[in-house]
């Protein structure tokens, strides 16, 4: 750039217009397709396989008085979090769309996870069911994306797990009061 190019850059610079600038205003919208989707669908997998390991911990960590009802159910909580995460990666695969190759790409799927990052039974068992109950108004959600997409197997197979997902947290929530 020689100087007579910058001195003339500059000279327009300062006869631009000194009105007010209006921005634009970006309107995101959801659009309705099959890839997000399946992006969706890959992003609740991720959550429920995260929940499968928490349960699973949680079934061997948990010490307290309720311990072998405990113990119990939430076995049958990982075990269901995990055929509820089969059951809707089967229907990606499917669809002709891949999953994750590895599990640290499945933990990117969906990085907002709520964490136990404590030995306190109440404490790990209310985080958990504010995750099962999170998890139920995300299948809510993906539900209503499945309908609009036109894809009433996945719209069904998301419903039961909604259904499952609200059961444990209802089951869990009767438990923990006045304990």
């Amino acid at each position: 750039m020689t100087s007579s190019s910058a001195l003339n850059m500059f000279a327009e610079a300062l006869e631009a217009p000194k009105a007010e600038v209006l921005t634009e205003e970006v309107i995101i919208k959801k659009e309705t397709s099959v890839d997000n989707l399946v992006f969706a669908t890959v992003s609740f997998s991720s959550y429920l396989y995260q929940l499968n390991t928490q349960a699973h911990l949680l079934h061997l960590n948990v010490e307290c008085r309720e311990f072998l009802a405990l113990h119990k159910f939430l076995k049958k909580q990982y075990e269901q979090h995990i055929e509820d995460f089969d059951l809707l990666a089967e229907i990606v695969r499917s669809m002709d769309y891949l999953l994750p190759s590895c599990q640290c790409g499945l933990m990117d799927s969906y990085k907002k996870f709520k964490s136990v990052k404590s030995y306190d039974a109440r404490e790990g068992l209310m985080i958990y069911t504010k995750n099962l109950e999170d998890g139920g108004m995300m299948a809510k959600d993906l539900t209503e994306q499945a309908r609009a997409t036109g894809t009433p197997d996945l719209e069904n197979a998301v419903a039961e797990v909604c259904g499952n997902l609200f059961k444990g947290a209802w089951m869990l929530k009767a438990t923990l009061r006045n304990a």
